[in-house]
Order: structure tokens, then sequence, then C-alpha cells
């Protein structure tokens, strides 16, 4: 989607994205940076800038193992429910130079086999907390063509999270933290193209790459790359109310987490590919952006949790 003077998430959604993309911005056990991508509307659109309030949501409560559903008796972990709120600010100095920061406040409900010795066999410890979770800055360059529509990102997440929260017992690990504690070198590009000159369809795709760098505590999240290719149709209005419907691929790749404190046995990596109908609508200078992405294919290492919809709203004011 256009949005005159301005980008959008291209940062998160990465100007990168090519597919999904359980993100590390947001670390969790199955992946979050699905959120990051796909989001047609961040694309550059020249000088100016825009604020945004993103909202992303999922309940992981579903046992994977491989490609198919998996016996819940075989992973101690029985729901991660995760709201993360994320505000964002993006800004093009001129038509090939943007910055771009986000900050996120996570919620999390998490429910797993209680480590407590003093309770019976197969009790739950229920836990809920809330934090600050990893901060994302990063660089977009799209000077390659006059007409913007080729573009890099290039930036660090930086390890602002808390990745130390826990019960007496232990019962929080690492890839549950709302945080990773590591640095990571994010890169990443998108492409989008007119279709055709009469029917104001554009095809885009987006690509990021999130390589963690500096780690502690024995503990690396794995590299992940995050992809979408998808349509959006410029030719509805309403009124004043521009009407842009998206519909997209996203596919989403992460690597085993590695180190002491990751789990053991491997619980962690994974391959998703997912279906992502979304619409905005903007009125200058609001727009309002939403999306539910359905998976239809999933490969999970071990035993993990997984969500059977993960749900997107974006509310953003340019200028």
């Amino acid at each position: 989607m256009k949005f005159k003077n301005s980008l959008k998430l291209a940062a998160l959604a990465g100007v990168a994205a090519t597919v999904l993309a359980p993100d590390a911005a947001r670390a969790c056990a199955c992946g979050c940076s699905v959120f990051d991508v796909a989001t047609s509307s961040m694309l550059p659109q020249g000088a100016g800038g825009m604020a945004y309030l993103e909202m992303d949501y999922q309940n992981q409560y579903r046992n994977w193992s491989g490609n198919s559903p998996s016996s819940a008796i075989k992973n101690p972990d029985k729901e991660i429910r995760t709201l993360f709120l994320v505000a964002g600010l993006q800004y093009f100095f001129n038509r090939e130079w943007g910055i771009q920061v986000e900050v996120p406040y996570d919620f999390r409900t998490f429910k797993t086999e209680s480590a407590n010795p003093n309770a019976p066999p197969g009790a739950i410890a229920a836990l809920q907390w809330s934090d600050i979770g990893d901060m994302r800055v990063k660089g977009i360059y799209t000077g390659f063509t006059d007409d913007l529509s080729i573009g890099l990102d290039f930036g660090l997440k930086l390890p602002t999270g808390s990745y130390t929260h826990n019960d007496a017992f232990g019962d929080v690990d690492r890839d549950t933290q709302l945080g990773t504690g590591s640095t990571d070198l994010l890169l990443g590009g998108f492409y989008r193209r007119h279709i055709t000159e009469k029917i104001p369809l554009t095809l885009f795709a987006q690509t990021e790459l999130d390589l963690p760098m500096l780690i502690r505590d024995d503990y690396r999240p794995g590299i992940e790359l995050d992809s979408a290719v998808g349509v959006y149709y410029e030719g509805w209005k309403l009124g004043r109310v521009r009407i842009t419907p998206v519909a997209q691929v996203i596919f989403s790749e992460r690597t085993s987490d590695s180190g002491q404190n990751a789990a053991n046995p491997v619980a962690s990596g994974y391959q998703r590919l997912l279906l992502s109908p979304g619409l905005e609508l903007h009125m200058h200078p609001i727009s309002v952006y939403a999306d539910v992405e359905f998976p239809v294919f999933q490969h999970m290492v071990g035993n993990q949790l997984v969500a059977p919809a993960l749900f997107k709203l974006v509310f953003s004011y340019h200028f």
C-alpha cells in the first residue's frame, strides 16, 4: 500500500519481508518475528514520517512436532499467550534515507508443568508478567531507483527486554522470556512493482535476516529468516477513505537455539508457511491496518507450542 510522505513499519516489516518471521525483536518459544514482516504499507513513499502503535496477539496451545500435531503429554509447556504492544517511529529525511525505532511492551501468560518438588505430579504452574521487550533500531536506504521500488534496511535488535523473569522453581526457560538477552544484526530488503498500468494492483516482496551476535549467560537464540510475498489493490474508495485489501504468503525459518541454557532436549527451530489476508483503511493522515495469519505448513524441531492463528492491528499517523 502506498502512503504519501511515509514509509511505515518498513523496518520491522522490515522493508524487508518475503515471508513471515518469528523474529528476535520479541522472543517466544515459537518465534514472534512473524509480526515484523508482511505489511506492504510500510514500504517507502518519500520524505516524511509516521508514528504508529502496533498490537500483535497469538495464543500458542497446540503441541506440534515435526510436520504434524503431537500429544500434549510430550510437552511440559501447555500454553504461551502473548500480547505485544509496539510503539514505533519511522522517518525519511529524503527520498533515499530513513530510520525506524520500535519499542515493544509485552504481556505474557505461561502455563507449564511445575518444577515444584512438593507439587503433585502434573501440577500446572501459571505465570503472568509484562515488561519492555527488545528494541529495534534500523536505517533504511531506497536510493536505487527513482520510483523507490527497491530498498534495503539494516540495524540492530538491542537486549533491552527482560530475560531473567522466573518463579522460585525456575519454570520459565530462556526461550520463553520476553527478551533474548542478545544483540542481533538485522538485514533486510524489499521490492515492489505495479503488475499493470490499467489496474492498480501491486506485487511486493520483503525479507529480513535476524543474526544474533553478542549473547548472555550461554544462550544463543536461533538465526531467523522471515519473508513475505503478496499483492495489494488500491482501486477502492469510500468518500475520503482509501480501502486497500492485501493478500500475502509468509515464510519463516529459524535454526535451533544453542548453548548450555537452551532447552534440552532441543525444542526450538522451525519452518513455517502462512497465508495472510489483510485490509488497510487510510484517510490522511490516519491509517488502520489489520491482518490474520493462518499457518498452512509447520515443521517444528522437538515438541513446541503453536498458535492456530496470529493477529495484527496497526494504527498510524503520517506527518
